[in-house]
């Protein structure tokens, strides 16, 4: 049944043993400052000795600005910071695993900043939803500021400046670029955050141009043979069920750009990863995003908790598979699946009422 998941692949030339990769998971563990320390070190170690092929960091914020989203969440701006992933990185390749820095703006998602007090966005339209509690997060979501052309500039210089930090000084095998779960390029793509009448806004084609923009800006820094990918998602963490009211035909222009934008992978992300992306219709997201973009690696994310589902999406298209709630009860869910043995449920306190690293987790 999981005969797949355990075959070597390649992304760019970067060799993973199989094809089990551990999803981003904000854990909000770093220092006030934003670096990460010893405690981070053993955690994303943890999953390299577990059997992982890969791991993705969780989203790291990219500049001294608006770009930070929680409260002790890690940075790739400062020397500090990138010293400390440095040593993360190397506690997790001296395990056998490729490592990716998944890098992140919120946007009017911002819960807390150390740089800043107030929030930007494409527009000044008020978040649904509410702040997330086990993010430190407490009420309403502030109404955020619409970016003007000289703080977008400004963004897509912060995500290439830290892309490259990420490769060339913190020693990561690729980078992600976060446009995805609501955070600022989501923002951006989403129509009802984004009323913008410039050319930021407009179609679904236009609202995606700021993601192309920062596509094309960390190739530029990164060069053309590191490791680049992109999440992209229909559901937010404030707005679960939303979906691209363009549908199908929305979802393979989307993905068919990012292919022409040329990144190396494109990660897609849903709660369910094998249900319909849309009630009209019966592909999967994964399966729309392999249709439109056939000639890009594709990791798929959502649910697949077991190797039986997992295998069913590589089977179907996917190239890779990213583990997230079922990686954070089973650090060794490779391991645990190769051998048939049986996975753990995930304990109430790791993610409540606080989602930082347990001690008892590693």
């Amino acid at each position: 049944m999981t005969k797949r998941l355990f075959t070597a692949a390649t992304i760019k030339g970067t060799h993973f043993t199989n094809r089990a990769m551990v999803a981003p998971m904000t854990r909000i563990s770093a220092s006030e400052a934003g670096v990460p320390g010893e405690l981070m070190q053993r955690y994303y170690a943890s999953f390299a000795r577990g059997g992982f092929g890969g791991v993705i960091s969780e989203g790291l914020y990219v500049d001294q600005a608006w770009s930070q989203t929680y409260a002790f969440q890690p940075g790739i701006v400062t020397d500090e910071q990138v010293e400390g992933w440095r040593k993360v990185v190397d506690a997790v390749k001296s395990q056998g695993a490729v490592f990716i820095a998944q890098l992140i703006h919120g946007g009017a998602l911002s819960q807390a900043n150390i740089y800043r007090r107030s929030t930007v966005a494409p527009s000044a339209v008020q978040p649904v939803g509410q702040q997330l509690g086990f993010y430190h997060g407490q009420g309403d979501y502030a109404l955020p500021e619409a970016m003007s052309e000289a703080q977008i500039q400004q963004a897509i210089d912060a995500f290439a400046a830290s892309a490259a930090r990420a490769i060339n000084a913190a020693g990561f095998d690729g980078v992600e670029i976060h446009s995805a779960n609501g955070y600022l390029l989501d923002q951006f793509l989403t129509d009802y955050t984004n009323q913008r009448t410039d050319r930021w806004g407009g179609d679904i084609e236009a609202r995606l141009s700021l993601t192309l923009a920062v596509i094309k800006a960390v190739r530029a820094q990164i060069g053309p043979d590191a490791m680049l990918g992109v999440r992209i998602s229909q559901g937010k963490v404030n707005d679960f069920h939303h979906k691209w009211k363009e549908g199908k035909a929305g979802a393979a222009k989307v993905f068919a750009l990012l292919q022409e934008a040329g990144v190396d992978y494109i990660h897609v992300t849903e709660y369910q990863a094998w249900k319909p992306a849309f009630s009209d219709g019966e592909q999967t997201f994964a399966a729309i995003a392999r249709e439109a973009a056939p000639d890009t690696v594709l990791i798929v994310n959502g649910g697949l908790d077991t190797g039986e589902l997992a295998e069913e999406q590589l089977e179907q298209g996917a190239d890779f598979v990213a583990i997230g709630k079922a990686a954070l009860a089973n650090h060794d869910w490779p391991t645990r699946v190769a051998e048939n043995a049986p996975l753990r449920a995930l304990p109430e306190n790791v993610l409540s009422p606080v989602a930082n690293i347990k001690q008892s987790e590693i």
